[in-house]
């Protein structure tokens, strides 16, 4: 059993733990948990980022735990003004993989002038994630 430590987390729902876990952990390269909680309580990923952890848990267990929030999962879809931010390695191997997913990519991989090459893509349940690689500046 993972329990995160964390002081503060951040809980998303997502419609498949494996394929977000395939995202999060296998094309972003982050050091996502899977927990499996007391009995009863539903499996979700974990994602420890130093002091904040995100959680993510299937919307039908989100449901089963909480019914009242079924009709308002389904009013909106998921990602609607949420930005998840992430520093990686490796920014044109992640994009290439991205692509071989074909997933959506709002801003094409970019060298900024602040030295950082940029990525701004979609994860498979619509939440838009940022991905920054700082790289060194020509001069």
């Amino acid at each position: 059993m993972n329990v995160h430590r964390s002081r503060y987390s951040i809980q998303f729902s997502v419609a498949d733990l494996s394929v977000t876990q395939a995202f999060y952990g296998g094309i972003l390269e982050l050091a996502v948990q899977r927990s499996f909680t007391t009995p009863g309580a539903p499996e979700h990923l974990l994602v420890d980022m130093d002091g904040i952890a995100i959680v993510f848990v299937e919307e039908g267990d989100v449901v089963r735990a909480h019914p009242v929030l079924e009709q308002r999962l389904g009013m909106f879809p998921r990602g609607i003004g949420v930005t998840l931010h992430f520093d990686v390695k490796d920014i044109e191997g992640i994009n290439d993989a991205i692509q071989e997913e074909d997933l959506e990519i709002l801003y094409p991989l970019e060298l900024k002038p602040y030295g950082v090459k940029e990525l701004w893509c979609f994860d498979p349940d619509g939440y838009l994630v940022v991905l920054d690689e700082p790289c060194r500046l020509k001069p």
